[in-house]
Protein backbone atom coordinates (compact mmCIF):
# COMPACT_ATOMS: atom_id res chain seq x y z
CA UNK A 1 0.00 0.00 0.00
CA UNK A 2 1.11 3.58 -0.52
CA UNK A 3 -1.16 5.90 1.48
CA UNK A 4 -2.87 5.34 4.83
CA UNK A 5 -5.92 7.46 5.64
CA UNK A 6 -7.10 7.73 9.26
CA UNK A 7 -10.87 8.07 9.50
CA UNK A 8 -13.66 7.58 6.96
CA UNK A 9 -15.43 10.93 7.07
CA UNK A 10 -16.54 12.13 3.67
CA UNK A 11 -13.47 14.36 3.24
CA UNK A 12 -11.17 11.43 4.00
CA UNK A 13 -13.07 9.29 1.50
CA UNK A 14 -12.87 12.02 -1.14
CA UNK A 15 -9.11 12.18 -0.64
CA UNK A 16 -8.89 8.39 -0.89
CA UNK A 17 -10.90 8.35 -4.13
CA UNK A 18 -8.75 10.97 -5.84
CA UNK A 19 -5.55 9.20 -4.82
CA UNK A 20 -6.80 5.77 -5.87
CA UNK A 21 -7.97 7.17 -9.20
CA UNK A 22 -4.46 8.55 -9.70
CA UNK A 23 -3.04 5.05 -9.29
CA UNK A 24 -2.01 5.18 -5.63
CA UNK A 25 -2.69 2.22 -3.39
CA UNK A 26 -4.86 3.47 -0.55
CA UNK A 27 -6.15 1.99 2.69
CA UNK A 28 -8.68 3.78 4.90
CA UNK A 29 -8.57 2.93 8.62
CA UNK A 30 -11.81 3.54 10.55
CA UNK A 31 -12.52 2.94 14.25
CA UNK A 32 -16.28 2.70 13.72
CA UNK A 33 -18.20 -0.15 12.13
CA UNK A 34 -20.27 2.49 10.28
CA UNK A 35 -18.37 4.29 7.54
CA UNK A 36 -18.70 7.95 6.68
CA UNK A 37 -18.42 9.65 10.07
CA UNK A 38 -21.20 12.21 10.39
CA UNK A 39 -22.24 11.62 6.76
CA UNK A 40 -23.81 8.24 7.48
CA UNK A 41 -27.22 6.63 7.79
CA UNK A 42 -28.38 3.73 9.97
CA UNK A 43 -31.65 1.98 10.80
CA UNK A 44 -32.62 3.57 14.12
CA UNK A 45 -36.22 2.36 14.04
CA UNK A 46 -37.65 -0.61 12.10
CA UNK A 47 -37.81 0.35 8.45
CA UNK A 48 -36.42 3.86 9.03
CA UNK A 49 -33.06 4.88 7.52
CA UNK A 50 -31.98 7.66 9.87
CA UNK A 51 -29.04 10.02 9.45
CA UNK A 52 -26.44 10.02 12.21
CA UNK A 53 -25.18 13.53 11.44
CA UNK A 54 -25.77 15.66 8.35
CA UNK A 55 -29.04 15.50 6.43
CA UNK A 56 -29.17 18.13 3.67
CA UNK A 57 -26.13 18.55 1.40
CA UNK A 58 -25.49 22.12 0.34
CA UNK A 59 -21.86 22.79 -0.52
CA UNK A 60 -20.71 19.53 -2.12
CA UNK A 61 -23.19 20.07 -4.96
CA UNK A 62 -21.37 23.30 -5.83
CA UNK A 63 -17.83 21.86 -5.86
CA UNK A 64 -17.90 19.62 -8.95
CA UNK A 65 -16.58 16.69 -6.90
CA UNK A 66 -19.67 14.55 -7.45
CA UNK A 67 -19.38 14.93 -11.22
CA UNK A 68 -15.60 14.61 -11.27
CA UNK A 69 -15.66 11.30 -9.40
CA UNK A 70 -18.71 10.15 -11.39
CA UNK A 71 -20.49 9.15 -8.23
CA UNK A 72 -23.74 8.62 -10.12
CA UNK A 73 -22.13 5.43 -11.46
CA UNK A 74 -21.94 4.21 -7.87
CA UNK A 75 -25.56 4.80 -6.93
CA UNK A 76 -25.57 8.42 -5.74
CA UNK A 77 -28.67 10.37 -6.70
CA UNK A 78 -29.88 13.69 -5.35
CA UNK A 79 -33.34 15.18 -5.18
CA UNK A 80 -33.49 18.97 -5.12
CA UNK A 81 -34.97 20.52 -1.99
CA UNK A 82 -37.47 22.86 -3.62
CA UNK A 83 -38.77 24.88 -1.86
CA UNK A 84 -35.39 24.86 -0.15
CA UNK A 85 -36.57 26.65 3.00
CA UNK A 86 -39.77 27.50 4.78
CA UNK A 87 -40.41 30.00 7.60
CA UNK A 88 -43.83 29.58 9.29
CA UNK A 89 -45.91 32.38 10.66
CA UNK A 90 -45.68 33.08 14.40
CA UNK A 91 -47.93 30.83 16.48
CA UNK A 92 -51.50 32.09 16.58
CA UNK A 93 -51.04 34.74 13.91
CA UNK A 94 -52.93 35.13 10.63
CA UNK A 95 -49.79 36.02 8.68
CA UNK A 96 -48.73 33.95 5.67
CA UNK A 97 -45.52 31.90 5.85
CA UNK A 98 -42.37 32.73 3.88
CA UNK A 99 -41.51 30.13 1.24
CA UNK A 100 -38.03 30.13 -0.32
CA UNK A 101 -38.33 28.50 -3.74
CA UNK A 102 -35.43 27.86 -6.07
CA UNK A 103 -37.24 30.21 -8.43
CA UNK A 104 -36.44 33.75 -7.35
CA UNK A 105 -39.69 35.29 -8.64
CA UNK A 106 -41.81 32.85 -6.63
CA UNK A 107 -39.69 33.53 -3.54
CA UNK A 108 -40.08 37.28 -3.90
CA UNK A 109 -43.83 36.87 -4.35
CA UNK A 110 -43.97 34.94 -1.07
CA UNK A 111 -41.85 37.57 0.71
CA UNK A 112 -44.08 40.35 -0.64
CA UNK A 113 -47.19 38.60 0.68
CA UNK A 114 -45.63 38.03 4.11
CA UNK A 115 -43.38 41.07 4.57
CA UNK A 116 -44.26 43.70 1.97
CA UNK A 117 -43.05 44.89 -1.41
CA UNK A 118 -40.00 46.71 -0.05
CA UNK A 119 -38.51 43.56 1.49
CA UNK A 120 -39.32 41.59 -1.67
CA UNK A 121 -37.36 44.11 -3.76
CA UNK A 122 -34.57 44.08 -1.18
CA UNK A 123 -34.36 40.28 -1.34
CA UNK A 124 -34.03 40.39 -5.12
CA UNK A 125 -31.18 42.89 -4.70
CA UNK A 126 -29.64 40.67 -1.97
CA UNK A 127 -29.55 37.70 -4.36
CA UNK A 128 -28.11 39.85 -7.17
CA UNK A 129 -25.27 41.06 -4.94
CA UNK A 130 -24.52 38.02 -2.80
CA UNK A 131 -25.09 35.34 -5.43
CA UNK A 132 -21.85 36.14 -7.32
CA UNK A 133 -20.02 36.71 -4.06
CA UNK A 134 -21.10 33.32 -2.73
CA UNK A 135 -20.06 31.61 -5.97
CA UNK A 136 -16.60 33.14 -5.64
CA UNK A 137 -16.47 32.13 -1.99
CA UNK A 138 -17.27 28.55 -2.97
CA UNK A 139 -14.50 28.77 -5.57
CA UNK A 140 -12.08 29.89 -2.89
CA UNK A 141 -13.03 26.82 -0.84
CA UNK A 142 -11.68 24.57 -3.56
CA UNK A 143 -8.03 25.43 -3.07
CA UNK A 144 -5.57 25.75 -0.23
CA UNK A 145 -6.20 28.86 1.86
CA UNK A 146 -3.70 31.67 1.36
CA UNK A 147 -4.08 35.43 1.00
CA UNK A 148 -3.07 35.37 -2.67
CA UNK A 149 -5.61 32.70 -3.50
CA UNK A 150 -8.41 34.56 -1.78
CA UNK A 151 -7.45 37.77 -3.59
CA UNK A 152 -7.49 35.99 -6.95
CA UNK A 153 -10.90 34.51 -6.16
CA UNK A 154 -12.45 37.94 -5.63
CA UNK A 155 -10.51 40.51 -7.61
CA UNK A 156 -12.80 40.40 -10.65
CA UNK A 157 -15.98 40.50 -8.62
CA UNK A 158 -18.41 43.32 -9.30
CA UNK A 159 -18.08 45.28 -6.09
CA UNK A 160 -21.51 46.76 -5.52
CA UNK A 161 -22.97 47.68 -2.22
CA UNK A 162 -26.55 47.23 -1.06
CA UNK A 163 -27.45 50.55 -2.67
CA UNK A 164 -26.12 49.36 -6.05
CA UNK A 165 -23.23 51.82 -6.35
CA UNK A 166 -19.80 50.56 -7.38
CA UNK A 167 -17.39 50.88 -4.47
CA UNK A 168 -13.75 50.14 -3.77
CA UNK A 169 -11.98 47.16 -2.17
CA UNK A 170 -12.22 48.67 1.30
CA UNK A 171 -16.02 48.75 1.07
CA UNK A 172 -16.07 45.20 -0.31
CA UNK A 173 -13.93 43.89 2.54
CA UNK A 174 -16.18 45.63 5.04
CA UNK A 175 -19.20 43.89 3.53
CA UNK A 176 -17.55 40.51 4.07
CA UNK A 177 -16.28 41.29 7.56
CA UNK A 178 -19.54 42.70 8.92
CA UNK A 179 -21.87 40.70 11.10
CA UNK A 180 -24.73 38.78 9.58
CA UNK A 181 -27.12 40.84 11.68
CA UNK A 182 -25.66 44.07 10.28
CA UNK A 183 -26.16 42.82 6.73
CA UNK A 184 -29.77 41.85 7.47
CA UNK A 185 -30.55 45.13 9.21
CA UNK A 186 -29.06 47.14 6.34
CA UNK A 187 -31.23 45.41 3.72
CA UNK A 188 -34.53 44.30 5.27
CA UNK A 189 -37.30 45.61 7.49
CA UNK A 190 -39.33 42.59 8.54
CA UNK A 191 -37.99 40.73 11.59
CA UNK A 192 -39.44 37.40 10.46
CA UNK A 193 -37.43 37.53 7.23
CA UNK A 194 -34.32 38.57 9.12
CA UNK A 195 -34.79 35.77 11.64
CA UNK A 196 -35.22 33.13 8.93
CA UNK A 197 -32.07 34.20 7.08
CA UNK A 198 -30.12 34.57 10.34
CA UNK A 199 -31.11 31.03 11.34
CA UNK A 200 -30.02 29.75 7.94
CA UNK A 201 -26.66 31.51 8.34
CA UNK A 202 -26.21 30.24 11.89
CA UNK A 203 -26.17 26.63 10.68
CA UNK A 204 -22.40 27.10 10.43
CA UNK A 205 -22.26 27.55 14.20
CA UNK A 206 -21.47 31.16 15.16
CA UNK A 207 -24.28 33.57 15.95
CA UNK A 208 -24.95 36.27 13.38
CA UNK A 209 -23.73 38.88 15.87
CA UNK A 210 -20.10 37.83 15.26
CA UNK A 211 -17.86 39.69 12.79
CA UNK A 212 -17.37 37.92 9.49
CA UNK A 213 -20.74 36.13 9.50
CA UNK A 214 -22.31 38.16 6.69
CA UNK A 215 -21.14 35.62 4.05
CA UNK A 216 -22.93 32.87 5.99
CA UNK A 217 -26.17 34.77 5.44
CA UNK A 218 -25.15 35.62 1.89
CA UNK A 219 -24.78 31.94 1.06
CA UNK A 220 -28.60 31.79 0.94
CA UNK A 221 -28.44 33.64 -2.39
CA UNK A 222 -26.66 30.67 -3.94
CA UNK A 223 -29.61 28.39 -3.17
CA UNK A 224 -31.46 29.98 -6.10
CA UNK A 225 -28.77 28.64 -8.42
CA UNK A 226 -28.62 25.13 -6.95
CA UNK A 227 -30.61 24.34 -3.79
CA UNK A 228 -29.69 21.88 -1.05
CA UNK A 229 -29.91 18.28 -2.14
CA UNK A 230 -31.22 15.21 -0.40
CA UNK A 231 -29.31 12.03 -1.22
CA UNK A 232 -31.72 9.21 -1.98
CA UNK A 233 -31.49 6.63 0.81
CA UNK A 234 -30.12 9.10 3.34
CA UNK A 235 -27.10 11.31 3.86
CA UNK A 236 -24.87 8.24 4.07
CA UNK A 237 -25.56 7.48 0.39
CA UNK A 238 -22.76 9.96 -0.42
CA UNK A 239 -20.27 8.05 1.74
CA UNK A 240 -21.48 4.72 0.34
CA UNK A 241 -20.89 5.95 -3.21
CA UNK A 242 -17.41 7.18 -2.26
CA UNK A 243 -16.54 3.80 -0.71
CA UNK A 244 -17.79 2.02 -3.83
CA UNK A 245 -15.75 4.34 -6.04
CA UNK A 246 -12.65 3.78 -3.91
CA UNK A 247 -12.97 -0.01 -4.03
CA UNK A 248 -13.50 0.06 -7.80
CA UNK A 249 -10.10 1.72 -8.12
CA UNK A 250 -8.41 -0.84 -5.86
CA UNK A 251 -8.59 0.97 -2.53
CA UNK A 252 -9.49 -0.81 0.69
CA UNK A 253 -11.33 0.11 3.87
CA UNK A 254 -10.74 -1.44 7.29
CA UNK A 255 -13.66 -0.75 9.67
CA UNK A 256 -13.92 -1.40 13.40
CA UNK A 257 -10.20 -1.05 14.11
CA UNK A 258 -9.23 2.27 15.67
CA UNK A 259 -5.86 3.85 15.05
CA UNK A 260 -4.21 4.28 18.43
CA UNK A 261 -0.85 5.81 17.58
CA UNK A 262 0.98 7.81 14.93
CA UNK A 263 4.72 7.55 15.44
CA UNK A 264 7.50 9.02 13.35
CA UNK A 265 9.75 6.15 12.23
CA UNK A 266 12.81 7.01 10.18
CA UNK A 267 11.65 8.90 7.11
CA UNK A 268 8.06 7.64 7.45
CA UNK A 269 5.31 6.77 9.90
CA UNK A 270 4.35 3.79 11.99
CA UNK A 271 0.60 3.47 12.49
CA UNK A 272 -0.70 1.19 15.22
CA UNK A 273 -4.30 0.05 15.61
CA UNK A 274 -6.38 -1.33 18.46
CA UNK A 275 -6.30 -4.84 16.98
CA UNK A 276 -2.51 -4.84 17.08
CA UNK A 277 -1.76 -4.05 13.46
CA UNK A 278 1.52 -2.22 12.84
CA UNK A 279 1.66 -0.43 9.51
CA UNK A 280 4.49 1.64 8.10
CA UNK A 281 4.03 4.36 5.51
CA UNK A 282 5.69 7.56 4.43
CA UNK A 283 2.32 9.20 3.68
CA UNK A 284 -0.57 9.43 6.15
CA UNK A 285 -3.69 11.57 5.80
CA UNK A 286 -5.47 12.21 9.10
CA UNK A 287 -9.18 12.80 8.58
CA UNK A 288 -10.13 12.70 12.24
CA UNK A 289 -10.87 15.67 14.51
CA UNK A 290 -7.67 17.70 14.84
CA UNK A 291 -7.60 17.13 18.61
CA UNK A 292 -7.89 13.38 18.04
CA UNK A 293 -4.99 13.59 15.61
CA UNK A 294 -2.90 15.45 18.20
CA UNK A 295 -3.71 12.70 20.71
CA UNK A 296 -2.49 10.05 18.26
CA UNK A 297 0.72 11.99 17.79
CA UNK A 298 1.21 12.24 21.54
CA UNK A 299 0.71 8.47 21.86
CA UNK A 300 3.46 8.13 19.30
CA UNK A 301 5.94 10.26 21.23
CA UNK A 302 5.54 13.65 19.51
CA UNK A 303 6.70 16.55 21.69
CA UNK A 304 4.07 16.92 24.44
CA UNK A 305 4.78 20.59 25.08
CA UNK A 306 4.21 21.54 21.45
CA UNK A 307 0.99 19.54 21.34
CA UNK A 308 -0.32 21.15 24.51
CA UNK A 309 0.36 24.60 23.08
CA UNK A 310 -1.63 23.75 19.98
CA UNK A 311 -4.50 22.31 22.01
CA UNK A 312 -4.79 25.47 24.08
CA UNK A 313 -5.09 27.64 20.96
CA UNK A 314 -7.71 25.52 19.17
CA UNK A 315 -11.18 26.56 20.28
CA UNK A 316 -13.86 23.90 19.96
CA UNK A 317 -16.56 26.18 21.35
CA UNK A 318 -19.40 25.55 23.81
CA UNK A 319 -21.03 22.86 21.65
CA UNK A 320 -23.36 23.53 18.76
CA UNK A 321 -26.48 21.58 19.49
CA UNK A 322 -28.47 18.40 19.69
CA UNK A 323 -30.87 16.44 17.49
CA UNK A 324 -34.13 14.57 17.83
CA UNK A 325 -34.75 11.94 15.14
CA UNK A 326 -38.46 11.15 15.05
CA UNK A 327 -40.58 8.49 13.38
CA UNK A 328 -44.08 9.90 12.85
CA UNK A 329 -47.48 9.08 11.43
CA UNK A 330 -47.66 12.36 9.54
CA UNK A 331 -45.76 15.42 8.38
CA UNK A 332 -46.04 18.63 10.41
CA UNK A 333 -48.84 20.82 9.05
CA UNK A 334 -48.21 24.54 9.40
CA UNK A 335 -51.19 26.93 9.22
CA UNK A 336 -51.49 28.65 5.85
CA UNK A 337 -49.15 26.27 4.02
CA UNK A 338 -49.37 22.96 2.19
CA UNK A 339 -46.85 20.22 2.96
CA UNK A 340 -45.58 20.65 -0.60
CA UNK A 341 -44.43 24.12 0.47
CA UNK A 342 -43.12 23.23 3.92
CA UNK A 343 -41.85 19.65 3.90
CA UNK A 344 -39.24 19.57 1.11
CA UNK A 345 -36.55 21.78 2.58
CA UNK A 346 -35.24 23.41 5.75
CA UNK A 347 -38.02 24.41 8.13
CA UNK A 348 -36.62 27.50 9.86
CA UNK A 349 -38.67 27.57 13.05
CA UNK A 350 -37.56 30.94 14.42
CA UNK A 351 -39.58 34.13 13.98
CA UNK A 352 -37.48 36.56 16.04
CA UNK A 353 -33.70 36.83 16.36
CA UNK A 354 -34.03 37.36 20.10
CA UNK A 355 -34.65 33.64 20.44
CA UNK A 356 -31.36 32.92 18.65
CA UNK A 357 -29.46 35.38 20.82
CA UNK A 358 -30.92 34.05 24.05
CA UNK A 359 -30.07 30.46 23.11
CA UNK A 360 -26.50 31.33 22.21
CA UNK A 361 -26.00 33.41 25.34
CA UNK A 362 -27.28 30.57 27.49
CA UNK A 363 -24.90 28.11 25.80
CA UNK A 364 -21.92 30.40 26.51
CA UNK A 365 -22.95 30.37 30.18
CA UNK A 366 -23.30 26.58 30.16
CA UNK A 367 -27.08 26.73 30.49
CA UNK A 368 -29.90 25.16 28.49
CA UNK A 369 -31.68 27.58 26.13
CA UNK A 370 -34.78 29.38 27.44
CA UNK A 371 -36.42 28.03 24.28
CA UNK A 372 -34.74 25.63 21.87
CA UNK A 373 -34.21 27.04 18.39
CA UNK A 374 -35.16 24.34 15.92
CA UNK A 375 -34.49 23.47 12.30
CA UNK A 376 -36.86 20.72 11.12
CA UNK A 377 -36.22 18.48 8.12
CA UNK A 378 -38.79 15.97 6.88
CA UNK A 379 -37.02 14.36 3.95
CA UNK A 380 -39.31 11.32 3.83
CA UNK A 381 -41.58 13.74 1.93
CA UNK A 382 -38.95 13.79 -0.83
CA UNK A 383 -37.62 10.26 -0.48
CA UNK A 384 -40.20 7.73 0.73
CA UNK A 385 -37.54 4.97 0.75
CA UNK A 386 -36.25 6.10 4.17
CA UNK A 387 -39.49 5.30 6.03
CA UNK A 388 -42.12 2.52 5.91
CA UNK A 389 -45.28 3.13 3.89
CA UNK A 390 -47.67 5.43 5.72
CA UNK A 391 -44.95 6.80 8.01
CA UNK A 392 -42.59 9.76 7.97
CA UNK A 393 -39.29 10.68 9.51
CA UNK A 394 -38.00 14.01 10.80
CA UNK A 395 -34.69 15.36 12.00
CA UNK A 396 -35.08 18.22 14.48
CA UNK A 397 -31.79 20.07 14.86
CA UNK A 398 -31.62 22.39 17.88
CA UNK A 399 -28.96 25.04 18.45
CA UNK A 400 -27.35 25.99 20.80
CA UNK A 401 -26.96 23.40 23.58
CA UNK A 402 -23.74 23.47 25.64
CA UNK A 403 -21.58 20.38 25.83
CA UNK A 404 -20.53 21.15 29.41
CA UNK A 405 -23.36 22.19 31.70
CA UNK A 406 -22.61 24.87 34.27
CA UNK A 407 -24.29 23.00 37.12
CA UNK A 408 -22.04 19.99 36.54
CA UNK A 409 -24.92 17.67 35.73
CA UNK A 410 -24.68 14.86 33.20
CA UNK A 411 -26.48 15.17 29.89
CA UNK A 412 -28.34 11.93 30.54
CA UNK A 413 -30.40 13.79 33.15
CA UNK A 414 -31.62 16.28 30.54
CA UNK A 415 -31.93 14.34 27.28
CA UNK A 416 -35.59 13.34 27.51
CA UNK A 417 -36.82 16.71 28.75
CA UNK A 418 -34.90 18.58 26.05
CA UNK A 419 -36.27 16.15 23.48
CA UNK A 420 -39.77 17.04 24.69
CA UNK A 421 -39.02 20.75 24.44
CA UNK A 422 -37.62 20.43 20.90
CA UNK A 423 -40.69 18.52 19.74
CA UNK A 424 -42.81 21.13 21.55
CA UNK A 425 -41.30 23.92 19.45
CA UNK A 426 -42.48 22.19 16.28
CA UNK A 427 -45.88 21.49 17.81
CA UNK A 428 -46.34 25.16 18.73
CA UNK A 429 -46.07 26.13 15.06
CA UNK A 430 -47.62 22.97 13.58
CA UNK A 431 -50.34 22.00 16.07
CA UNK A 432 -50.83 18.27 16.41
CA UNK A 433 -47.27 17.34 15.47
CA UNK A 434 -46.36 15.99 18.93
CA UNK A 435 -49.24 13.51 18.79
CA UNK A 436 -47.89 12.12 15.49
CA UNK A 437 -44.52 11.08 16.99
CA UNK A 438 -44.31 7.32 17.44
CA UNK A 439 -40.62 6.83 18.16
CA UNK A 440 -37.68 9.13 18.73
CA UNK A 441 -33.93 9.00 19.12
CA UNK A 442 -32.28 11.86 21.01
CA UNK A 443 -28.67 12.87 20.29
CA UNK A 444 -27.28 15.21 22.96
CA UNK A 445 -23.89 16.94 22.55
CA UNK A 446 -22.39 14.14 24.65
CA UNK A 447 -23.98 11.54 22.36
CA UNK A 448 -22.59 13.24 19.25
CA UNK A 449 -19.11 13.05 20.77
CA UNK A 450 -19.48 9.47 21.93
CA UNK A 451 -20.88 8.04 18.70
CA UNK A 452 -19.02 9.99 16.03
CA UNK A 453 -15.98 11.45 17.78
CA UNK A 454 -17.30 15.02 17.48
CA UNK A 455 -15.37 16.61 20.32
CA UNK A 456 -17.52 18.82 22.51
CA UNK A 457 -20.55 17.89 20.43
CA UNK A 458 -19.43 20.32 17.71
CA UNK A 459 -20.34 18.94 14.29
CA UNK A 460 -18.00 21.53 12.74
CA UNK A 461 -15.04 20.15 14.80
CA UNK A 462 -13.77 23.58 15.82
CA UNK A 463 -15.66 26.85 16.05
CA UNK A 464 -16.33 28.42 12.64
CA UNK A 465 -15.50 31.91 13.88
CA UNK A 466 -13.52 34.29 11.70
CA UNK A 467 -10.25 33.70 13.58
CA UNK A 468 -10.48 29.96 12.85
CA UNK A 469 -11.35 30.10 9.17
CA UNK A 470 -9.33 30.25 5.94
CA UNK A 471 -5.58 30.45 6.61
CA UNK A 472 -6.19 30.39 10.37
CA UNK A 473 -7.94 26.99 10.46
CA UNK A 474 -7.33 25.14 12.73
CA UNK A 475 -4.17 27.19 13.41
CA UNK A 476 -2.08 29.31 11.03
CA UNK A 477 0.82 26.85 11.13
CA UNK A 478 -1.48 23.95 10.14
CA UNK A 479 -3.65 25.76 7.59
CA UNK A 480 -1.63 24.27 4.73
CA UNK A 481 -2.97 20.84 5.80
CA UNK A 482 0.38 19.84 7.26
CA UNK A 483 1.61 19.50 10.85
CA UNK A 484 4.92 21.26 11.64
CA UNK A 485 7.58 18.72 12.52
CA UNK A 486 5.57 15.86 11.02
CA UNK A 487 6.66 15.47 7.37
CA UNK A 488 4.48 13.12 5.38
CA UNK A 489 1.44 13.72 7.60
CA UNK A 490 -1.43 15.59 5.93
CA UNK A 491 -4.71 16.86 7.40
CA UNK A 492 -8.24 16.80 6.07
CA UNK A 493 -11.76 17.01 7.46
CA UNK A 494 -13.90 19.66 9.09
CA UNK A 495 -10.99 20.79 11.26
CA UNK A 496 -9.31 22.19 8.14
CA UNK A 497 -10.25 24.75 5.47
CA UNK A 498 -13.03 25.34 4.46
CA UNK A 499 -14.46 23.94 7.70
CA UNK A 500 -17.54 21.93 8.57
CA UNK A 501 -20.49 21.06 6.42
CA UNK A 502 -20.60 18.54 3.59
CA UNK A 503 -18.28 19.85 0.89
CA UNK A 504 -15.47 17.34 0.26
CA UNK A 505 -13.22 20.27 -0.65
CA UNK A 506 -10.72 19.57 2.10
CA UNK A 507 -10.34 15.97 0.93
CA UNK A 508 -9.72 16.99 -2.66
CA UNK A 509 -7.13 19.60 -1.67
CA UNK A 510 -5.33 17.08 0.59
CA UNK A 511 -5.16 14.57 -2.26
CA UNK A 512 -3.84 17.24 -4.62
CA UNK A 513 -1.19 18.16 -2.07
CA UNK A 514 -0.05 14.54 -1.76
CA UNK A 515 0.04 14.07 -5.53
CA UNK A 516 2.01 17.28 -5.95
CA UNK A 517 4.57 16.05 -3.44
CA UNK A 518 4.75 12.72 -5.26
CA UNK A 519 5.49 14.49 -8.52
CA UNK A 520 8.37 16.19 -6.76
CA UNK A 521 9.87 12.80 -5.98
CA UNK A 522 8.63 12.09 -2.47
CA UNK A 523 7.48 8.50 -3.09
CA UNK A 524 5.40 6.91 -0.31
CA UNK A 525 6.35 3.49 0.96
CA UNK A 526 4.25 1.10 3.00
CA UNK A 527 4.89 -2.22 4.72
CA UNK A 528 3.33 -4.50 7.32
CA UNK A 529 5.06 -6.23 10.19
Amino acid sequence: MSVLIVGSGHNALVAACYLARAGQQVEVLERDEVLGGAVSTVERFPGHLVDRGSSAHLMVRHTGIIEDLELHRFGLRYIDCDPWAFAPAPAGSEQPPIVFHRDLDRTCASIEAACGARDADAYRRFVRIWGPRSRQLMRSFSGRPNPGGLLRAFWRLDIRGAEGAVRGPAAMSRDFLQTGDALLDSMFDDERLKAALAWFGAQSGPPMSEPGTAPMVGFAALMHTLPPGRAVGGSGALSAALVARLKSDGGTVSAGDAVTELQRAGDGWQVRTASGRNLRASTVIAGAHILNTLDLLENGGFDAGTLEGWRRRIRVGPGIGMVVRAATDALPVYPGASTAESAHGLQLLVTDRRQLRQAHGAALAGDLPPRPVVLAMSFSALDPSIAPAGQHQLSLWAQWHPYQLADGSDWSAHADREGDRIIGEVDALAPGFAASVRERFVQTPADLEREMGLRGGNVMHVEMSLDQMFFWRPLPEMSGQRVPGAPGLYLTGASTHPGGGVSGASGRSAANLVLRDLRRGRTPRFSRR
